[in-house]
């Protein structure tokens, strides 16, 4: 990720992320020689800050414990936890490095997306080929321990260091499923993740099949190398897979819409709130694939990034969604450089579609539903799939 270009991240917060806390080093002006290049304004009074931290390092029974820097991390933590937004994350420096490099679909851990959804913890989406997978993880299962930490108050952060770790070492997941009668505990080896970011197929009725997985910094790159070969079979439908798609940069979905509509169409609306001017995402493409007969596959997993390109082609030509109902993130972050390499990674905006639906926690709704069973994924059968071939053959 470019960070000085301030990309919009439309993440779900990825299970195999980071832990982020936090609180600025500007507010230790005076107390410990630090310039302030952005002080608070006068009014805002630090006194009790200064009188809790004064106490402690007269009074607390383990001073060697009193690590400065932890310190101030920490209530750099408690700040930004007040704001109860999840997606507002400090990262540290060596934090921030890992973080910019799983933008690029490489790290190590279990390769799930988790978030937190009205206060519980859950599965957003196991990623393909990984061991989340493989352990039977599935979009929409509830996290009720990691090890033997409850998760009933963790931040996303918190939980996702917990989750991570290196490769070959393990960790347990106690489970809880709407289709399960209790939970269930599941062990689960961490290794290398690489995440490929699309892929196509031609089925046997000469459609083409594409999957994205993530709006990666480089798949606008891979998706034009890729349909290159769309253009060159001889498929002229496609179905469009984004189900268990958490999300990346939103330029990127952006520049992938302008493969299936018009130029000068909306992509997404993103509102500033506050009375500020909203800024609107246009389609700036080659329109290809414009009158290409298309349907969208969507789950619980699909999220951000993927709800806006579902939302986009929905609400501009109409193209029909198949699946379940999304997860439902409406908000945009930036990536900010801070001081020594830190960095924050902020909500800055609300994004609509191009009608101005909002879908925070509610996601988008499938014009045809289709649920996967139990039944389904143990026998390996894709009803959501079957129903798009059904339908796309008619069109």
């Amino acid at each position: 990720m470019a960070v000085s270009t301030k990309k919009k991240i439309v993440f779900v917060v990825l299970g195999i992320l980071l832990i982020g806390i936090s609180f600025g080093a500007g507010f230790l002006v005076g107390e410990l020689q630090v310039i302030c290049p952005v002080c608070p304004p006068e009014e805002i009074d630090f006194s009790l800050f200064w009188e809790v931290w004064k106490v402690l390092e007269e009074k607390f029974f383990e001073p060697q414990k009193l690590d400065i820097q932890k310190m101030i991390e920490g209530a750099i933590s408690g700040m930004i936890k007040s704001l109860e937004d999840p997606y507002t994350v400090f990262f540290n420096p060596e934090e921030t490095k890992e973080f910019i490099e799983e933008t690029k679909g490489i790290f190590e851990g279990i390769g799930a997306e988790i978030g937190i959804k009205k206060g519980q913890l859950l599965i957003i989406a196991p990623l393909e080929g990984t061991p989340a997978e493989r352990a039977g993880l599935r979009s929409g299962d509830k996290i009720l321990k990691i090890d033997d930490a409850i998760t009933t108050n963790l931040t996303t952060e918190e939980a996702v260091s917990l989750i991570r770790g290196a490769k070959g070492t393990e960790v347990i997941l106690t489970i809880s499923r709407e289709t399960w009668e209790e939970s269930k505990e599941i062990k689960i080896v961490r290794a290398t993740i690489k995440i490929p970011s699309l892929k196509w197929e031609l089925t046997e009725q000469d459609i083409a099949y594409l999957k994205i997985y993530q709006f990666f910094e480089k798949t606008d790159d891979d998706f034009r190398k890729l349909a290159i070969e769309i253009l060159a079979s001889p498929s002229k439908k496609i179905i469009l897979d984004l189900r268990n798609n958490p999300g990346g940069y939103l330029e990127v979905a952006q520049e992938i819409s302008g493969w299936f509509l018009e130029r000068g169409d909306v992509v997404a609306i993103e509102d500033f709130g506050l009375g500020k001017e909203q800024k609107i995402y246009k389609v700036q493409g080659n329109e290809k694939f414009l009158d290409y007969p298309m349907v969208i596959l969507i789950n619980q997993g699909s999220a951000s990034a993927s709800e806006i390109l579902a939302g986009a082609l929905r609400d501009n030509r109409k193209i029909l969604i198949i699946g379940e109902t999304s997860f439902g993130k409406g908000c945009i972050q930036e990536l900010d450089e801070l001081r020594g390499g830190s960095s924050l990674k902020i909500t800055v905006a609300k994004w609509l579609t191009p009608k101005g639906e909002l879908i925070t926690d509610k996601g988008l709704e499938p014009d045809i539903k289709v649920e996967m069973t139990e039944e389904d994924y143990e026998e390996d059968r894709d009803p959501q799939l079957e129903e798009a071939i059904k339908i796309i053959e008619k069109l």
